[in-house]
């Protein structure tokens, strides 16, 4: 948990996803037209992916991916990020991350 900890506290939009995941690859899509761009780490591709999947579930992400953290915080997944834009939430949070938001 400690590794995930720190990786999502590196930076401010940071994604926890698979290479193979079609929700992961929705939310890069999103982060794309809103014009952020966020750090991404593909657990599949990554030795401790899977431990890193099982401490995701212990923060309370409902599935391991794609897990969304921004300001360090964990945001959710791809129900909790879309109802965020949906409700006007999610760009105000972009904002310190790109100036265009």
């Amino acid at each position: 948990m400690d590794k995930v900890t720190r990786l999502a506290s590196e930076n401010g939009l940071v994604l926890f996803s698979k290479s193979s995941c079609c929700l992961c690859y929705a939310v890069k899509i999103l982060f794309q037209e809103i014009g952020v761009t966020p750090t991404v780490h593909e657990l599949d591709q990554d030795p401790e992916g899977r431990e890193m999947e099982r401490a995701l579930m212990r923060l309370g992400c409902s599935a391991p991916v794609p897990a969304v953290f921004i300001g360090g915080k964990l945001v959710g997944s791809t129900n909790e990020v879309m109802s965020l834009h949906l409700s006007g939430g999610l760009i105000p949070l972009l904002r310190p991350y790109h100036s265009m938001c």
